[in-house]
C-alpha cells in the first residue's frame, strides 16, 4: 500500500450508503474499547490507507443507531485523496455484517446528518394475530407536526416533530410499521412501535397515542425492542451510483437465516418435550 502524503491529490468528499445486522455491534457510533459500525468503518478506511485520522478527513454519520438496531441505508461520509481506492476496495474490506450498496461524489461541505432531507424507519412485529387495521388507523395520528416528549428521549432537545408519513402493512406474513420524517428523536420509533402494539392487542393503544400526542398527559411506555428496528432509507437531494453485490454480505445473511431457522426448530422441539425429558 503506497503512502498517501498531504498535498499529493486535493481530497475529495464521498458519502456511502450501506447497511448492517446490528446485533453485532454494540450500537453504530464509536466508543472506545467496543466493536461499533463507525469503528469497524474507520478502521477498514485506515487500513486501505484513505485517510489517517477520522476527525481530519471529516468522517460523519446520517445518525446513530443502538444496540441491536439494524440499518438498510445508513450514510457515512469522508474526504479522501484517494476516492478511486475508496469506491473499489472499502466494499471488500469491511467486516460481512456491514455492506455498502453505493456511493455518492458530494460538495466539500457535505454533512450526511444536516443534509438528509427525511429518514425512514421500519419496525418489524413478529406476532402474526395483531390487528392491522386498528394498528393503521393508530399510526396516522403520528402524522403532522406533534410534540413527542412522551415518545421519546428528549434530553434538553426541541421535542417537535414533523412526521410525513406513518403506516401499517403485512409483508410476508409479518406486521411491518413504516414512518417517514424530517428527523426523529431519541428511541421515538421505538416508542411509537409500542404504542401501536398495545393498538394491535386490543389494549387501547390509539387512546394512550391522543392522550399522549401533546407530550404532557401520561406516563411514558416502555420502548419496543431495539431488535425489531431497521434505518431502513434516508433521503437526499442527490442518487447514490450503486454498487455490485458483495457475495461476502450475502452469505453471512444466508448463514444467519440458516441458524435462526435451525434454533427455531430446536427452541419448538423443547417446548413439545415439556417436562417428558
Amino acid at each position: 500500500m503506497e503512502e498517501v502524503h498531504q498535498g499529493d491529490a486535493a481530497p475529495l468528499r464521498l458519502a456511502f450508503r450501506c447497511g448492517y445486522l446490528g446485533d453485532g455491534f454494540a450500537g453504530s457510533q464509536m466508543q472506545p474499547g467496543l466493536r461499533t459500525v463507525e469503528g469497524e468503518f474507520v478502521s477498514a478506511c485506515m487500513h486501505l490507507g484513505l485517510f489517517s485520522s477520522h476527525r481530519d478527513a471529516r468522517f460523519l454519520a446520517a445518525g446513530r443507531t443502538d444496540r441491536g438496531v439494524h440499518a438498510r441505508a445508513q450514510v457515512f461520509s469522508f474526504s479522501t485523496a484517494v476516492p478511486h481506492r475508496a469506491i473499489s476496495a472499502l466494499g471488500r474490506r469491511l467486516p460481512p455484517d456491514i455492506w455498502i450498496t453505493g456511493y455518492a461524489m458530494v460538495a466539500a461541505g457535505f454533512h450526511p446528518r444536516h443534509h438528509a432531507i427525511s429518514r425512514t424507519y421500519r419496525y418489524y412485529f413478529m406476532e402474526r394475530d395483531l390487528d392491522l387495521d386498528a394498528m393503521a388507523r393508530a399510526a396516522r395520528l403520528f402524522e403532522g407536526f406533534h410534540d413527542f416528549s412522551l415518545f421519546a428521549r428528549v434530553e434538553g432537545r426541541d421535542p417537535f416533530r414533523k412526521v410525513i408519513s406513518a403506516s401499517v402493512f403485512r409483508e410476508q406474513g409479518l406486521c411491518i410499521f413504516e414512518v417517514r420524517a424530517e428527523s426523529f428523536l431519541w428511541h421515538m420509533v421505538r416508542y411509537m412501535a409500542a404504542a401501536l402494539f398495545l393498538e394491535g392487542t386490543g389494549a387501547g393503544g390509539e387512546e394512550i397515542i391522543s392522550d399522549r400526542m401533546g407530550g404532557d398527559a401520561g406516563a411514558r411506555l416502555a420502548p419496543a425492542p431495539p431488535d425489531g428496528l431497521v434505518l431502513w432509507d434516508i433521503e437526499y437531494p442527490f442518487a447514490f451510483v450503486p454498487l455490485p453485490r458483495d457475495e461476502r454480505p450475502a452469505r453471512f445473511l444466508v448463514g444467519r437465516m440458516a441458524h435462526h431457522r435451525r434454533m427455531t426448530r430446536v427452541l419448538e422441539a423443547f417446548m413439545d418435550a415439556g417436562d417428558s425429558a
